[in-house]
């Protein structure tokens, strides 16, 4: 037995090295040939496993003669100690699939030929799905997961060589996913399919369509079974309700990569379409009393499945460079959104727990002592958003009625907003409704596109369906009422975007040009509604200004505490920290004919140069800085070690600031001078130990409309034009942007037409 262990461990060393095999394929087939466990015994003696192996030293190959080596791994090292049949066929298995894999990937020509020889006359000679397949219900679970990790790379081996599978792996996955059993079994078998399909996506040299169909034929059926089994248990009537959740876990894996092959393979097969064929039984798990994670991961994937992300994160393969038109890919995403808005309908997120755990450095338990203190489980919230918005929008891509559509909007955007407020504190619903969004997605961003994306896709459809109907005049106040109250707004959601990132421009490159979101598809979308909605747009940013005026009038009686919490932070406060009057301001104005050119004539002073500073790029000492500060010098984190030269920089940026504010009202079209009051008030007073005091005793008058927040926009836009430029002047922007530039110089010369009519 000693000798055995001896020549497998010098195979598993050449085959991990890719060395080539110089003994004949025969001989190396005899020590790969798994043993037959009688019993799960890890104990059994040498003269036992010597029988069980059949091994006999007058049936050993007589051409082996491998010389043995003393540096070996450790497993293998007690497997010669103890010559156990538990360990010999782990190492049997080891080899066997080391091997598969060399052939499967890069490896020497030779080398890879003769282990392909070596797979071919095994699976031949021996029965060797039977095999691994009966080592799945083996209480030794390394021993059933190894045994699923080579039979799944058997198969698909089997695949790329044309090999037909064996009758008895189809007969086994037949009988096991005929209906729901607390089985073993049935947790490897779905698991294998999910790997072989995997690596058929990873494979990027192979024909994906034609493997795929010689795959799925023999279980299309047998899938559709195991589905309607599965989903009609009762949760709460298992025996072991850890063995159910497994297995779910396991067949919503295997769901999302047949789901996912409709993009390497048109949906031929009914196991790629029974999801939107039978929603409801996928979204009735979320309402079982099952563990928190069993829900989350549901939820995500129907979430993926609405944003046409499914598996993404399964499937490492490239996407085919064409792909055939799906005819059912409408039909079923618009079945899914039904389904899903039905069982919001009947309660789904009233009967959701958000409840999570705080994060802690260290661990996520609470120390002795300290109570817990509740926070909401973030990704639930932004998955269900997500739900709703992107359910709304597909069924009204196929809804012919605008009444139909804004009751259904009415309903569930009340139901969703109801169901975030508890979990938003402060409550966006006391605040503005359109805030919703950037305060649940505000840490992640390709989600929070989506979201942004579908809103403007609901507000375009509605706008096109209603303008069908109604006159030009008619309803006009009353329908932009009903965007702004239902949380859709697109462009106080895109406002609240800009302010989120401090209308930072480089952020918005950032989006632009990465490829993890759809900004640029969210963003395009967006600046041609802007050309067709520009009055109301101005509109909404007269409302933001009016609602920072009397945010910073609020908190005028408590600007000792705003400058000590400042001085220690160092940090803006977040845009929705402050209770205003935004909603109100909103729902007063007169939307399409009422929208005067006028400025709000009340802004405090502090937040009048603020906003000029950050328009014009000129960042404030006590403002956070730009996410992505493209153009930060080597001698920044200098400057942050020494606070004296700190000062001194800020103070000289204070004073460039201030010429550009003087030369900007200085070229204005009205040619207005400052008053004597303010150019007499220094901005940093002497006696303040703080880099920037907030004064409430000045209110100007009258308030130049460059300083508010479509300014601030349109400057952003600017800022964003000359950055693509400079990138695409050094051949460094992914694309073309020559429409997109287009489409920003169009914003820019509608707002000079709007704040210079002459």
């Amino acid at each position: 037995m000693k000798d055995f262990c001896e020549v497998l461990e010098q195979l598993y060393k050449k085959v991990l090295l890719g060395a080539t095999l110089e003994n004949d394929s025969q001989e190396y087939v005899f020590y790969l040939n798994p043993v037959s466990l009688d019993r799960d015994d890890s104990t059994a003696t040498s003269s036992e496993c010597s029988h069980t192996l059949g091994f006999r030293d007058k049936c050993q190959p007589s051409s082996v003669n491998w010389a043995t080596t003393s540096v070996a791994p450790v497993c293998l090292k007690r497997c010669a100690q103890t010559s156990s049949a538990r360990e010999i066929l782990l190492l049997q298995l080891t080899v066997t699939k080391v091997m598969l894999t060399r052939i499967l990937s890069e490896t020497e020509f030779h080398a890879k030929e003769k282990y392909r020889e070596i797979i071919q006359i095994l699976l031949k000679s021996s029965d060797l799905d039977s095999k691994l397949t009966g080592m799945f219900q083996n209480s030794d679970k390394l021993l059933s997961h190894m045994a699923a990790k080579c039979l799944a790379l058997l198969l698909y081996f089997q695949l790329k060589e044309k090999i037909t599978l064996s009758n008895s792996w189809v007969a086994f996955c037949h009988k096991n996913l005929s209906e729901y059993s607390e089985s073993d079994k049935i947790v490897y078998c779905l698991w294998t399919l999910a790997v072989v399909i995997k690596e058929i996506f990873k494979d990027t040299r192979s024909q994906k369509t034609e493997i795929l169909k010689q795959f799925l034929t023999p279980f299309d059926s047998i899938f559709e079974v195991f589905y309607d089994s599965l989903f009609s248990q009762r949760f709460e009537n298992c025996r072991d309700t850890t063995k159910i959740v497994n297995t779910l876990i396991c067949f919503l894996e295997l769901l999302e990569l047949l789901i996912a092959s409709r993009i390497h393979l048109a949906s031929q097969f009914t196991c790629q379409r029974i999801l939107f064929l039978k929603p409801s039984c996928v979204l009735d798990v979320i309402t079982w009393p099952a563990q928190a994670f069993v829900k989350r991961k549901f939820i995500i994937f129907i979430k993926k499945c609405l944003l046409c992300k499914v598996g993404e994160d399964l499937c490492r393969g490239s996407v085919p460079a064409f792909t055939p038109p799906d005819c059912h890919l409408n039909v079923d995403m618009l079945a899914l959104a039904d389904a899903v808005l039905q069982a919001v309908d009947l309660g789904l997120l009233r009967t959701l727990s958000v409840r999570g755990k705080p994060s802690r450095f260290g661990g996520g338990e609470v120390p002795p002592g300290s109570e817990p203190v509740p926070v909401p489980d973030h990704v639930i919230l932004r998955a269900a958003s997500l739900l709703v918005i992107k359910s709304l929008e597909i069924k009204f891509q196929n809804c012919a009625s605008a009444n139909e559509m804004k009751v259904d909007l009415q309903k569930f955007m009340s139901e969703l907003l109801t169901f975030l407020e508890p979990h938003l504190q402060p409550s966006p619903l006391s605040h503005d409704p359109c805030e919703w969004l950037c305060r649940v997605f505000l840490e992640q961003d390709d989600d929070m596109v989506e979201a942004a994306k579908a809103t403007v896709g609901i507000y375009l459809r509605l706008t096109r369906e209603r303008e069908a109907i109604e006159s030009l005049t008619q309803g006009k106040e009353k329908w932009d009422h009903h965007t702004h109250e239902n949380g859709y707004n697109p462009h106080c959601i895109f406002l609240y975007f800009l302010k989120n990132v401090g209308f930072d421009a480089t952020v918005l490159l950032d989006f632009l040009i990465s490829s993890e979101t759809c900004f640029l598809e969210y963003f395009v979308r967006y600046l041609k509604l802007l050309q067709k909605d520009w009055d109301k747009f101005f509109t909404i940013c007269k409302s933001f200004d009016v609602t920072e005026s009397n945010d910073s009038i609020n908190i005028c009686g408590c600007v000792s505490s705003l400058v000590q919490d400042r001085s220690s932070s160092q940090t803006e406060p977040s845009p929705w920290a402050a209770r205003g009057s935004h909603r109100n301001a909103c729902a007063s104005a007169s939307w399409p004919s009422d929208a005067s050119s006028e400025p709000p004539n009340q802004v405090v002073m502090s937040k009048e140069t603020q906003a000029t500073l950050q328009a014009d790029g000129q960042s404030l000492p006590q403002a956070s800085q730009s996410l992505v500060d493209y153009d930060s010098s080597d001698d920044s984190e200098v400057e942050s070690k020494d606070p004296c030269s700190a000062n001194s920089k800020q103070t000289s940026l204070y004073q460039e600031a201030m010429k550009k504010i003087q030369d900007t009202v200085g070229i204005s079209k009205n040619k207005k001078e400052l008053s004597p009051e303010l150019q007499s008030r220094p901005l940093v007073p002497k006696e303040s130990n703080n880099p920037f005091s907030v004064d409430c005793d000045i209110v100007p008058n009258n308030t130049d409309s460059k300083m508010g927040t479509a300014y601030r926009t349109v400057k952003c836009f600017e800022e964003l034009q000359g950055a693509i430029h400079r990138l695409q002047k050094k051949n460094l922007f992914p694309y073309n942007p020559t429409a997109l530039i287009k489409l920003l110089k169009q914003t820019e010369a509608m707002y000079n037409k709007t704040v210079n009519p002459l």
